[in-house]
């Protein structure tokens, strides 16, 4: 199998968070977003890539992030739900996100 591309990890962590409920106030640590994924899948940077998607998502305001006492804490953008619907329908043609 080929590594994944950008906008595959991109829908992946969007369907994530979407099947967790993880819209607005509902959040979940920063460092979960990388659970689920293989290594070997992502090519030699590995979870980085991961990390890296992350923060151009919050960059670009597809996730909100909000900082704790206990690390960054993010979820998705419900004003932006359209879009990142679009995103995972795209990649995932299959994907239930109703």
């Amino acid at each position: 199998m080929s590594e994944f591309t950008d906008e595959q990890i991109m829908a992946r962590i969007i369907l994530k968070l979407f099947r967790r409920g993880n819209w607005g106030k509902s959040h979940t640590s920063f460092e979960n977003l990388k659970k689920g994924f293989n290594p070997r899948d992502l090519g030699k940077k590995g979870l980085k890539r991961v990390d890296r998607m992350s923060e151009i998502m919050i960059k670009s305001g597809l996730l909100h992030s909000k900082s704790t006492g206990y690390g960054l804490e993010v979820s998705l953008e419900f004003t932006r739900k359209d879009e990142l619907l679009a995103i995972v329908r795209r990649v995932f043609p299959d994907a239930d996100c109703a």
